[in-house]
């Protein structure tokens, strides 16, 4: 009603103009203005832009706390240039402070294309070429894979890796002469280096190209070894060039710490070359390894593989995988470099065969179930019948008879071990297994360990049962076998191996010690030391003769496993672990040699004389004393000590050796009245045979003349002694029977004169 009133006044008003002004024309049609906003497409407009507002707060939010860190990180590259500082590796160092890994300073090469320009398109690309040229030629590279990178539009381009310094002083020379002094990058790094090559490489293992360890210690250590790398960060311009002046920020990068081994470099090459030598000889087709171990510490004093590899060419195959690496598939050729790489001690499970009648022993000692000498307590009839099954002794064709347990272990007779184990009773064995750390790894802190494979314990049977208590038909690691019998000598206290011994901080020089830990106790002290006894006995006058050491007392037992049926491709086992001394044990010796031919695959005679030949080293060397200062089977009637004939004449020189009962031999051509003798061989002191030669040379003209160590494998003292004479070799006697170890070994190059010293042995008939 308002509005109506409104509308009508607004009328008059406008009618009362009208009449007043005759210029107005008065419309009687209605008017509605085109004007007004319409409603409707106001609140649509609206919405359309909250929504947008919304969509642009959400986005923001997520660019900021969502994406924020990662367009953080984008823009400080964009920003700042980085260059990173490459920290030391830390060396490897044996127990005496031989560097055994070491790493050396060397460059890398790099390029900033985008410098590597001129204002002249052609003269650009002259100069790309150039570069790319001279780059290719002084490296060894392919030209047109350096010409792509130096055309790219990257910021850097890696040209080569770890360049030796005479190639920087090429590069450098070749800069100067061209007078290009931007766009190429000489960047400190560092290469890794094995001093001795082979020793102890499937301890060490490898770094690869990045100086990230590949195998061995370099690998399960790595994160103590590389350090954390620094860097220098400046600033560069939107353009992607550096600002001049512009504020640097230095972080520093913290080296690598180095690693102190328990290995022992003369032990170790001790073991390895007596276990080349073994292998070889013994034609074991699969090669083998042996684990020399400080049983009161737990600590290993050696560890070797054979065939082994160079540390300084990894991916070069050895010898033996050479013979047929080139026939392989790629895969193949991988997986055999991965073989030639692994740590077997470690990373291989075999059937230790009779070795394992030691912890069937100290079982039954420690259970009380029989006693060392008990008369008659077992009867061997040359076989067993367990189930439906016959298990023959090794001596089937001579039973044993009626044994005691020492007489058993003496004779390691299967039979008596398999009446033993039934006493026992399987949960038992296995209560003690376990205790012994059969069942896990040992922590020992190298790479690649693996476990045991055993029965479980509710699938064993009495067959099982049978082949259990004689070290077959299951399977441990030489690692934790070596660590179960050195727990029975150390008076049955099981210790963790340790392989690393300190760890040195770099930076600060702090040493940090690996603790020697004890596991547990397993059996007693008593019973350790009763199994020593038999451990001696077995040596003395059983299977294990052959490893015996005049002079030391020696406790040992030999094993030989055979193959399972339908896997005779696998071959036999032999293998010989040794303790010496019995009274106060300081040394235990695993030696396992893989697939030796059927003809002579026994432990006692295939192992055993090559783990005596190893103790007759190692014992003198740790300086454990000797019953015996000397020992050979050569009459000290028959023995002459060899004279110092040096600055006398050559004539004096021959009258001398002559009278003494030694033969000549002179590298000289002229007067023998006036000249004098430079050098001899051997040197002056050496007791030799009668009638060895001496090697004379002139002064002046004291090259010697090398000849090729002969094999003696099997040779009588006769045989062996003719054999180094028409070589003008000499030779130093041990023991009597057959060669069963030589020093030099076979093919090695030595002066003539040279005195190759031999082990002999008696040939016995060997136990399993």
């Amino acid at each position: 009603m308002a509005d109506k009133n409104k509308k009508n006044k607004l009328n008059k008003k406008i009618d009362k103009n009208a009449t007043e002004n005759p210029k107005v024309v008065k419309l009687n049609t209605s008017f509605t203005s085109k004007n007004l906003i319409c409603t409707k497409k106001l609140k649509t407009s609206l919405i359309v832009i909250i929504l947008i507002m919304l969509i642009l707060i959400f986005r923001i939010g997520y660019i900021q706390f969502v994406d924020g860190s990662n367009l953080k990180e984008l823009a400080y590259q964009q920003q700042a240039i980085n260059q990173i500082i490459s920290p030391k590796r830390g060396n490897i160092y044996d127990s005496n402070g031989n560097a055994l890994a070491i790493s050396a300073q060397v460059d890398t090469i790099t390029i900033n294309p985008k410098k590597i320009t001129d204002d002249d398109p052609a003269k650009a690309t002259a100069l790309k070429e150039k570069v790319a040229k001279g780059l290719s030629e002084i490296f060894a590279l392919d030209y047109n894979e350096v010409l792509e990178k130096v055309n790219s539009n990257s910021q850097v381009e890696t040209i080569i890796r770890k360049v030796e310094q005479d190639k920087v002083d090429q590069l450098k020379a070749w800069m100067e002469e061209n007078k290009i002094s931007v766009g190429i990058n000489i960047d400190e790094d560092s290469k890794r280096y094995y001093p001795y090559n082979n020793l102890a490489s499937a301890v060490i293992g490898f770094c690869g190209s990045e100086n990230q360890g590949s195998s061995g210690i370099e690998a399960k250590w790595n994160s103590v070894l590389t350090g954390t790398p620094g860097k220098i960060v400046s600033s560069k311009s939107g353009s992607q060039e550096e600002i001049p002046g512009a504020e640097e920020s230095y972080i520093s990068a913290e080296n690598g710490n180095d690693l102190t081994l328990t290995i022992d470099m003369n032990i170790q090459n001790i073991v390895e070359k007596y276990l080349k030598q073994a292998v070889e000889n013994n034609n074991c087709e699969k090669g083998g390894n042996v684990i020399v171990m400080n049983p009161k510490t737990g600590d290993i004093l050696a560890m070797a593989c054979y065939p082994d590899y160079n540390l300084n060419t990894p991916y070069t195959p050895n010898e033996t995988l050479a013979q047929t690496y080139d026939s392989l598939s790629d895969s193949e050729k991988s997986d055999a470099l991965y073989r030639m790489w692994a740590n077997r001690s470690v990373s291989d499970s075999y059937e230790p065969g009779s070795t394992f009648k030691l912890i069937t022993a100290s079982v039954a000692l420690e259970e009380n179930i029989t006693t060392t000498d008990k008369e008659d307590d077992f009867v061997c009839e040359g076989y067993q019948v367990v189930e439906d099954r016959r298990i023959d002794c090794w001596r089937s064709y001579n039973p044993h008879g009626y044994q005691s347990l020492r007489d058993a272990l003496c004779n390691s007779c299967n039979p008596a071990f398999m009446q033993l184990g039934e006493k026992i009773t399987a949960p038992v064995l296995y209560k003690y297994y376990n205790a012994f750390g059969l069942f896990d790894s040992t922590n020992s802190g190298l790479y690649g360990e693996q476990t045991s494979i055993f029965h479980k314990l509710e699938e064993m049977g009495p067959v099982e049962l049978a082949t259990y208590s004689f070290g077959q038909r299951f399977q441990v690691t030489p690692l934790q076998m070596i660590t179960a019998v050195s727990c029975i000598v150390n008076d049955g206290a099981l210790m963790q191996p340790r392989i690393v011994k300190e760890i040195t901080n770099t930076d600060t020089g702090v040493v940090t010690e690996v603790p020697v830990t004890k596991v547990r106790q397993v059996i007693s002290k008593s019973t350790s030391e009763k199994v020593k006894s038999m451990m001696e006995s077995v040596v003395t006058k059983g299977t294990g003769k052959n490893a015996a050491v005049t002079g030391y007392s020696i406790g040992g037992k030999s094993g030989t496993s055979e193959p399972p049926e339908g896997k005779e491709d696998q071959g036999y086992v032999a293998s010989f672990v040794a303790v010496s001394p019995i009274e106060d044990t300081q040394v235990c010796i695993l030696l396992t040699l893989f697939d030796p031919p059927t003809s002579n695959h026994q432990g006692g005679q295939v192992a055993g004389p090559v783990v005596s030949q190893m103790l007759s080293k190692i014992l003198p060397y740790l300086g454990i004393p000797s019953d015996e200062t000397t020992s050979t089977s050569t009459s000290s009637e028959n023995l002459a000590t060899v004279p110092d004939i040096r600055n006398k004449t050559i004539t004096e020189a021959k009258k001398i050796l002559e009278n003494a009962g030694f033969k000549t031999k002179i590298s000289f051509e002229g007067d023998e009245n006036s000249t004098l003798v430079g050098d001899q061989t051997p040197k002056p002191g050496v007791s030799l045979v009668k009638n060895s030669v001496i090697m004379l040379y002139a002064e002046g003209n004291t090259i010697a003349t090398s000849v090729t160590v002969p094999d003696l494998n099997g040779l009588n003292a006769s045989q062996a002694r003719n054999t180094l004479s028409t070589n003008n070799l000499n030779i130093s006697i041990e023991g009597s029977g057959t060669v069963v170890s030589q020093d030099p070994v076979k093919g090695e190059s030595v002066p003539e004169g040279t005195v190759v010293k031999v082990t002999l042995k008696q040939t016995l008939t060997d136990a399993q």
